[in-house]
């Protein structure tokens, strides 16, 4: 079904907005997926905090041209499933790299944090990177880490001192 000029304008403008807000784009082709896993996507995206749509290639780089994704546009080719992490930056990676365990014929093909074009080859590296809460708490695990060494340095003179009276009162 052709769209006309005006849905175009619609889908443009939307997933301009949307990718305004991202914190990055993973895009995946989906040739020959059935409609029942291409739901079974869309409700994990949901519940993960992505947004994800399948968009005609030339509406896509009309979109992106002016985010910070523009330089993905010379790997939109096929049908493609564009994945916008907007809690994560890791997220559409995540929830593609998941998906394709289980269903091998969707197969990522170019990922973007803003600073360039990446490949599939660094979906794993995108994948792995951690959530917001999972950095405040390595951070935090960061500035606890000194001050429970020193608090455990401190606490053991007295052990040792402690240790070494009741080595003496056994010896005598």
């Amino acid at each position: 079904m052709a769209l006309g000029l005006a849905a175009k304008k619609e889908i443009v403008a939307e997933i301009s907005d949307v990718a305004s807000k991202a914190l990055s784009v993973a895009v995946a082709e989906y040739r020959g997926m059935e409609v029942g896993e291409l739901t079974a996507l869309r409700i994990k995206a949901r519940e993960q905090g992505v947004y994800i749509r399948v968009i005609r290639n030339t509406l896509a780089k009309r979109a992106l041209a002016d985010s910070n994704f523009a330089d993905i546009d010379s790997a939109l080719v096929g049908p493609l499933i564009y994945g916008f992490s907007m809690e994560a930056p890791g997220g559409a990676a995540r929830l593609f790299k998941d998906f394709s365990k289980t269903n091998s014929k969707l197969k990522v093909t170019a990922l973007t944090i803003g600073s360039g074009l990446l490949g599939p080859e660094k979906l794993d590296a995108v994948a792995s990177l951690p959530t917001r809460d999972e950095a405040l708490a390595r951070l935090l695990a960061t500035f606890k880490a000194p001050v429970g060494k020193f608090v455990q340095t401190i606490n053991e003179v007295p052990s040792k001192f402690a240790r070494v009276l009741a080595a003496i009162k056994e010896t005598k």
